[in-house]
C-alpha cells in the first residue's frame, strides 16, 4: 500500500492521508474556526500527519487539487510543504478539479462499472463532467465550461435574494419550499441541458448574471438590504417575501428540471450504465439528488460533496495509480466511514471541563438513557464523541439533539444558533422506521438525499420537517454508531418516536466545532441544556 498525502488550498481547504487502508482527513476550516478556509491546509497537513503517526519520508506522494497556473502560487506551496514534511517537491502530482470530484464518488462507492456525474460552479475552466468508470479508471465522455454553469447560475440566484453565493445557496432551496402559487418561472431560455452538457445563452458569469436574471423576473435588486431583512425576520406577509419565495422556488425547479433532463440523456447513452456517482457542489442540493435516486438503480452521492472533499478525491485518484494493492472503499455500505476527523482522549476532555468552574460534570454508565431522559424533557443537547465527521452533515459525533415532535423547537434552535427562521431541521431516523416516516425510503446515512414524509411523520417529526413536507434525514444503523444509535433507540422507547431532530454542532457562519474546548464555548453560547463527552455529561451550573 501506498502512502498518499492529499492537500487543496483553494475554497474550503483542506487535507487528507491514505496509509495502508486508512484514512484521515480534516478541512482547515475545523482547524482555524474561519468558514470555508480558503489558503494552504498547514493545520489540517500538520493534523492528519499527527493523527495517523506517519512522518514526512514515509510518504510516496503528494496529490494536490487543482491546476496550478500562476507560478508564484505553486512556489508558495512548495515552500511551506518542505517547511512542514521536508523538500518532497519530486513527489507533487496535481489533479484537474472535476477529476478529485469524480475520484471522491467513484473510489468510496464500491462500484465497478459507473456513471460519474460531477457538476458545480466552476473548477480549472470546467462546470460539470460526465465519466464512465470502469474499475480503476475514469474515462471523461462530456463537460460544459466555466460559461455554462448549473451551479453559477444558482448562485447568482442566491446572490439575487441577499445571501451569500457559494455558501448560502442551502437557504435558497429551503426558501423554495414555501412557494405554494403557480409555476416557477422557467428560465430555459437562459441555461438549458445540450446533450450531456449545459448550454448558457445569457454567456455572463456572476455578478453579471444575477443582474440580467433578476430583470427576467422583476427582482429588486435596489431592496436587497431590505429584502435580507424580511427573510431574517420571517415576514410572510411582506410583498418582499412573496417576491423572495417566488425567486427561490423559480431557481430550485429550473435546476431540478435540467438536472431530470441531464440524467434522463445520460441513461438514454448507450455505453453508460445503470449505476451512477455524483459530486460536485451542486450535490449539496438534496432535492436535486432525489432525481438521481429516482433515476438510478444504484445513486451514490459523496458525503462531502463539495470542493471540501477535493484532497481527499486527489489523494484517492493517486492512490489508484500507485497503490501496489488496489482497494476500493465501500462508504455506501458502511455508516462508519465518514468518521475520520480528529479524536480526543478522555484525559483532555476531562481537563478542558475542569478548567470551566461553572460546569458541572458527572461519569454516566447509562449514558444513552441519561440524554434519552432530557430530551423527553424538552431539553437540548449536544454530542461530543469520538472521531469527527468528514464533511458538512453532523451524524451523532459533533450534533446538537432535540425531540423532533416539539414544533417551537425550530424556532428556538434557530434563534439561538442565529439562523434564518424559514430554514428547516433534519432528523436521525432508526433503521425500521423509514418506512414509518418516508416514502419511498432507501438507505440515507449521510443526509444526502431528501424525501417526502408520511402522515405519522408529519406528527412525530414536527420540528424536523420543512413546510413543503419533506426531509434530509439520517437512517441510522447501530453498527454504524453504537452510542448515537442507543440513544435514538432509548428515546424511542421513551416516547414512541423513532428518530431525533439532529443538527449540526455550530453556530450559524461558524464551522462545526472540532476541538473539547470548543464544543464547551458553544454550548455556553447557545445555551445548551447538557453536553454529553464521551462518558461524562456536563451541565452548565444554571441548567
Amino acid at each position: 500500500m501506498a502512502t498518499i498525502l492529499g492537500i487543496y488550498d483553494g475554497h474550503d481547504a483542506g487535507a487528507a492521508l491514505i496509509h495502508d487502508k486508512d484514512i484521515f482527513a480534516i478541512n482547515e476550516e475545523r482547524m482555524s474556526r474561519e468558514k470555508y478556509r480558503r489558503g494552504f491546509p498547514e493545520l489540517s497537513i500538520k493534523k492528519v500527519l499527527r493523527s495517523s503517526g506517519v512522518k514526512g519520508k514515509e510518504i510516496d506522494k503528494i496529490a494536490v487539487a487543482g491546476i496550478y497556473r500562476k507560478k508564484k502560487r505553486l512556489l508558495k506551496l512548495k515552500k511551506k510543504l518542505k517547511r512542514i514534511i521536508g523538500d518532497l517537491s519530486d513527489k507533487i502530482l496535481t489533479v484537474d478539479h472535476h477529476l478529485a470530484h469524480a475520484s471522491g464518488a467513484f473510489f468510496t462507492s464500491g462500484s465497478g462499472e459507473t456513471v460519474v456525474l460531477t457538476s458545480d460552479a466552476a473548477g480549472d475552466g470546467i462546470s460539470s463532467r460526465v465519466y464512465q468508470g470502469e474499475e480503476e479508471t475514469l474515462r471523461p465522455v462530456a463537460e460544459s465550461s466555466y460559461m455554462d454553469s448549473l451551479g453559477d447560475f444558482y448562485a447568482s440566484m442566491t446572490e439575487m435574494l441577499g445571501f451569500e453565493p457559494m455558501r448560502h445557496e442551502g437557504k435558497t432551496m429551503a426558501l423554495a419550499g414555501y412557494h405554494a402559487g403557480e409555476k416557477p418561472y422557467d428560465f430555459s431560455d437562459c441555461l438549458e441541458v445540450k446533450g450531456l452538457s449545459f448550454k448558457n445563452h445569457l454567456e455572463v458569469t456572476g455578478s453579471e448574471s444575477m443582474k440580467m436574471l433578476s430583470e427576467k423576473i422583476g427582482f429588486p435588486l435596489n431592496r436587497k438590504k431590505e429584502c435580507g431583512d424580511v427573510l431574517r425576520n420571517h415576514k410572510n406577509e411582506h410583498e418582499l417575501w412573496d417576491l423572495s419565495v417566488e425567486a427561490a422556488a423559480s431557481a430550485q425547479a429550473h435546476l431540478e428540471k435540467l438536472v431530470n433532463e441531464l440524467t434522463e440523456n445520460i441513461k438514454s447513452h448507450g455505453e453508460l450504465k445503470e449505476n451512477i456517482c455524483y459530486s460536485g457542489g451542486v450535490a449539496q442540493n438534496v432535492k436535486g439528488n432525489k432525481i438521481l435516486k429516482e433515476k438510478f438503480e444504484n445513486c451514490w452521492v459523496f458525503p462531502h460533496m463539495g470542493d471540501g472533499g477535493l484532497a481527499l478525491g486527489a489523494a484517492l485518484y493517486v492512490n489508484s495509480i500507485f497503490s501496489d494493492e488496489k482497494i476500493k472503499w465501500d462508504w455506501k455500505d458502511d455508516g462508519e466511514s465518514v468518521y475520520i476527523g480528529p479524536k480526543y482522549s478522555s484525559k483532555n476532555i476531562l481537563q478542558t471541563v475542569q478548567d470551566h468552574d461553572r460546569l458541572l460534570c458527572e461519569r454516566m454508565e447509562e449514558k444513552a438513557d441519561a440524554v434519552a431522559g432530557l430530551l423527553e424533557k424538552g431539553k437540548l443537547v449536544g454530542l461530543f464523541q469520538g472521531r469527527m465527521e468528514y464533511g458538512p452533515r453532523a451524524l451523532g459525533n459533533r450534533s446538537i439533539l432535540a425531540d423532533p415532535s416539539k414544533e417551537e423547537m425550530k424556532d428556538e434552535l434557530n434563534r439561538k444558533l442565529g439562523r434564518e427562521t424559514f430554514q428547516p431541521f433534519s432528523p436521525t431516523i432508526l433503521e425500521g422506521y423509514q418506512e414509518v416516516y418516508l416514502k419511498n425510503a432507501e438507505p440515507n446515512r449521510f443526509m444526502t438525499m431528501s424525501f417526502d414524509i408520511t402522515e405519522r411523520a408529519e406528527n412525530d417529526l414536527r420540528g424536523a420537517v420543512h413546510v413543503d413536507k419533506t426531509c434530509r434525514p439520517q437512517i441510522l444503523k447501530r453498527e454504524d454508531n453504537q452510542v448515537f444509535y442507543d440513544i435514538v433507540k432509548s428515546f424511542e422507547e421513551r416516547s414512541g418516536i423513532g428518530a431525533v431532530l439532529n443538527t449540526s454542532f455550530n453556530l450559524h457562519g461558524e464551522p462545526i466545532v472540532c476541538k473539547p474546548q470548543e464544543a464547551i464555548k458553544t454550548m455556553n453560547r447557545i445555551e445548551l441544556d447538557a453536553l454529553l463527552c464521551e462518558d461524562l455529561l456536563v451541565r452548565r451550573s444554571s441548567s
